[in-house]
């Protein structure tokens, strides 16, 4: 595996996106785990796990994770790295969710929950893989901001997840995850005071219920710091709803397809414990780097002040606006909103 860091010295200088040299690679390759034996708990949390989750999932602890959220490939052929997922009729892709959930299932606690997210084209059977194990409670559609435009069609730029539990005894969060929003044509009752909503000294916002309609998401590009070369990443502020919404601090939270590692980073983030599989090495060793990062800079953004915020924002907040939690050491993170 050769280091992808020898384009950054031709990068334009507000380009963030995370580079690694070779040095990284050989300081952070060390830090990888590969499981080939039942492993407990304590030696796979906190860990990116470097392999085949069809192989790893076997070896790891029944019942003992808090929240699962997984983020596969789509149906669409699509390089990853050193391989190729190949688009395939979806009975076969069908076929291929079951192979992976019947393994992952048996890992969960009674009360956990579950996020799989997909696109339009297979969403069905995104559906119907998922009703075999788990209780579906609702499908959430973000949109993604950016994309091709059509000349026959509509503009394809959403995408969708899949909210699941295993029983009626799961955790939801709600008070953790409203929205922060501006009012644009605000209400006074009779006596001249704001009616549903909070004036402050920079405006007028109201905190709402969450919905199953996501519009405040910016897909990471080059000039965001968690941006990486990983063709599908997801952002950390999407990844952030799911995790504060099912989990508590110190629960356990796993992704079987880790990516350049958005759900550990997230999770490290919130105070939760991880654990991270992934087949290639370059994208676990993002995923590394991403989490020493975290350590430093710990702000998601997009979220502060207890609440997630929409687009464009920032100029709206001030520093009575930002938020500590704790994670799972008792240490204060401060959210700051950079949207």
């Amino acid at each position: 595996m050769k280091a992808s860091a020898s384009a950054s010295a031709l990068r334009a200088p507000r380009n963030r996106t995370l580079a690694l040299s070779d040095q990284d690679a050989e300081r952070l390759r060390r830090r990888l785990l590969v499981v080939d034996q039942p492993v407990p708990l304590s030696q796979c949390a906190g860990r990116t796990i470097f392999g085949d989750s069809l192989l790893v999932l076997p070896l790891l602890p029944k019942k003992s994770v808090d929240l699962l959220i997984v983020d596969p490939p789509y149906n669409l052929t699509r390089d990853f790295s050193s391989s190729t997922f190949k688009k395939q009729p979806l009975a076969a892709y069908e076929a291929w969710l079951h192979s992976w959930l019947s393994l992952a299932v048996g890992l969960l606690k009674p009360s956990a929950s579950v996020y799989v997210c997909s696109e339009w084209r297979s969403s069905g059977a995104v559906q119907r893989a998922l009703e075999r194990y788990f209780l579906i409670q609702n499908r959430i559609t973000w949109e993604r901001e950016k994309g091709r435009g059509a000349l026959r069609n509509w503009k394809n730029c959403s995408e969708d997840i899949w909210f699941c539990v295993l029983s009626d005894q799961y955790f939801f969060d709600l008070e953790a995850v409203k929205q922060k929003r501006r009012v644009i044509a605000p209400y006074r009752g009779p006596d001249g005071k704001p009616k549903d909503w909070n004036e402050e000294a920079n405006g007028g916002f109201r905190v709402t219920h969450p919905s199953n309609l996501w519009t405040d998401i910016s897909v990471p590009f080059w000039s965001m710091p968690e941006n990486t070369e990983h063709p599908t990443q997801k952002p950390e502020k999407l990844f952030a709803k799911m995790v504060l919404a099912s989990s508590k601090p110190g629960d356990y939270v796993l992704d079987p397809f880790l990516g350049s590692g958005t759900t550990s980073v997230v999770a490290k983030k919130l105070g939760r414990q991880f654990i991270g599989i992934e087949q290639e090495e370059i994208y676990c060793l993002l995923a590394e780097k991403r989490l020493e990062f975290a350590d430093n800079e710990p702000s998601i953004q997009g979220y502060s002040g207890g609440c997630f915020w929409e687009r464009n924002s920032l100029a709206f907040q001030d520093a009575k606006n930002t938020t500590t939690r704790s994670n799972a050491t008792g240490q204060p993170f401060l959210f700051e909103d950079q949207s």
